[in-house]
């Protein structure tokens, strides 16, 4: 490769001379003709050498290209396939952490049920300049989100007693609880703003309760199987 390299320069330079550098050759300038088999010879030397050193060890070479060309291949299916590699792997933490959003496409969040049997919802939760992530428990109903004493407090959320005018019922009776806004509310890849909850009295609740005041504002919720999907409104 090299003595064809040199010879190809050598005739180059043949063909300037004998033309006395005034005419064009196959369109192009004397001295861009020469650039240009300087830098084709320069670059023959160049991959001789890496081939001569290559040959020398041909059966290694060979089965360091084909890994190489392996990688790339997976690198080049991975990025081909992100959005299902994606889901995936939300199903997989999904199943491993029930409660935990599993974004898929089109907007829906997939939430596995729990071993007990309910829906817990795991939560982003933004108010009075508190940004938390808390638990729900899905429940169509409770006609509005409910904060625990507890969990609102950690929000900033510290209603005056005089503030708790809405009786509810629970599982414990009936009792009263005060009316909030939250600045938001985000499950997995959908955020609703500005919505209206309620905090309950210390005691009376246990958990957080994920009701219709957030779920209504969705596109759409339903529960297959063991399986709570939810569709982020356009």
């Amino acid at each position: 490769m090299i003595y064809v390299a040199l010879g190809l320069l050598g005739l180059v330079l043949a063909i300037l001379v004998f033309n006395d550098g005034q005419t064009p050759v196959v369109g192009l300038e004397p001295d861009q003709l020469a650039g240009l088999a300087g830098g084709s010879a320069l670059l023959a030397m160049v991959v001789a050498g890496f081939w001569g050193e290559f040959r020398s060890r041909m059966g290694e070479n060979i089965r360091a290209l084909l890994i190489w060309a392996l990688l790339g291949l997976v690198v080049v299916a991975a990025y081909a396939y992100r959005d299902e590699a994606r889901e995936l792997g939300n199903r997989i933490i999904g199943e491993l952490r029930p409660g935990s959003a599993a974004t898929g496409p089109g907007g829906t969040v997939t939430i596995t049920r729990r071993a007990g049997g309910d829906f817990q919802v795991r939560a982003q939760v933004r108010a009075s300049s508190n940004d938390r992530t808390q638990s729900f428990v899905f429940d169509t109903g409770a006609s509005t989100v409910v904060l625990t004493a507890e969990n609102a407090a950690a929000l900033g959320l510290t209603p005056k007693d005089s503030e708790y005018s809405v009786r509810v019922s629970t599982a414990n009776g009936t009792t009263v609880a005060a009316p909030v806004f939250l600045d938001s509310i985000s499950v997995g890849d959908i955020t609703v703003k500005r919505v209206s909850a309620l905090v309950s009295r210390p005691g009376a609740l246990f958990d957080n309760l994920l009701g219709m005041s957030f779920l209504s504002r969705l596109a759409s919720y339903e529960v297959r199987g063991d399986r709570l999907i939810l569709r982020a409104a356009p």
